[in-house]
């Protein structure tokens, strides 16, 4: 049924990844902490602490809080920040991925696992080897093998890796020069690791050219979230400044990816990001917006709608406040 109010009102909650395991939905989102800081361009505005896992019994349920599931106190390399998380499960273990701040203020991603898809997780003493920046997503491919994607610009650091090596004040990428994508490795077997170092991306115009970083309707920001329909692979992230979800596909979970369109319109709020799952033959877009704050940046929370697709494979636009089209 079509669902575009909050899910849960009693906590600000943003960054929703879902996911469809035994038959019921789980969503994953970060958690807001309300506070009468200012915002800024490296997202300092966002002081997210813990996890909190909630879940439907189908898409005509109420949602569930199922509490705490994972606290920055418990994970001794924490610093600050824990931002958008993802899930997986694999054999009956559920690994739950998060950027968080280093204690000298360098974002990486940590995993927690736990035996239940609510938690409590219990994360590793350090980060993944290799990791860097924000907003991890893992997909699973249909020959079993799980891919993380992940990365964000600004306040993600994103653009302080550049090099292969962490550069504190990089110089400004140039509107002209190819667009940063997100980075994608290939799970080890424990989901603890990656099998190789991360490569970045790239995404291309219908003609094959790299998108531009100046290019702020098509060019990646944030917020990866990778899906399959019908034997392509769609990657679907966040442009930033022009406060659109839109997608790309292509033939491999690698890449490259094709620019295809828009997904979700601009929502009240700064951020926009997402995740994509399909439940009894339909297809659902969880977002979230800053409707229960009346506008306040860290102040969100979580929504979703129906996705629905064209005969050729595109998605239909939607507009969060109207029809799709």
């Amino acid at each position: 049924m079509e669902q575009r109010r909050p899910l849960v009102t009693h906590i600000f909650t943003a960054d929703p990844s879902a996911h469809v395991f035994d038959d019921k939905i789980y969503v994953y989102p970060s958690h807001d902490i309300p506070h009468s800081g200012e915002d800024d361009d490296e997202g300092g505005e966002y002081l997210m602490e813990d996890y909190h896992v909630l879940s439907l019994e189908n898409t005509d349920a109420p949602c569930v809080d199922n509490g705490e599931a994972l606290h920055m106190k418990d994970v001794p390399w924490v610093g600050k920040q824990m931002w958008a998380p993802d899930c997986a499960c694999k054999e009956g273990k559920y690994y739950l991925y998060f950027p968080a701040k280093d204690k000298s203020g360098v974002f990486h991603i940590g995993v927690a696992v736990s035996d239940s898809p609510t938690g409590p997780f219990k994360a590793e003493p350090s980060y993944i080897p290799e990791s860097k920046s924000i907003d991890p997503a893992v997909f699973e491919d249909d020959d079993g093998r799980y891919y993380m994607y992940n990365g964000g610009l600004w306040g993600g650091q994103l653009e302080k890796w550049q090099t292969g090596t962490y550069v504190a004040n990089p110089a400004e990428i140039p509107e002209d020069a190819d667009s940063l994508g997100p980075y994608v490795a290939e799970m080890t077997d424990d989901m603890k690791a990656f099998r190789e170092p991360p490569k970045m991306v790239q995404i291309v115009d219908e003609d094959g050219n790299p998108i531009k970083a100046g290019d702020e309707d098509r060019r990646y920001f944030e917020g990866p979230w990778m899906h399959k329909y019908n034997g392509e692979y769609y990657l679907s992230y966040s442009t930033g400044t022009t406060h659109r979800v839109v997608y790309a596909t292509g033939k491999s979970p690698w890449g490259p990816f094709t620019f295809r369109g828009i997904i979700l319109e601009p929502v009240l709020g700064w951020t926009t990001h997402h995740s994509i799952i399909e439940y009894h033959g339909k297809w659902y877009l969880f977002y979230h917006d800053c409707e229960l704050s009346e506008g306040i940046n860290h102040r969100r929370c979580v929504k979703y709608t129906e996705l629905t697709y064209n005969p050729d494979g595109t998605i239909r636009t939607i507009l969060p406040y109207g029809e799709s089209k």
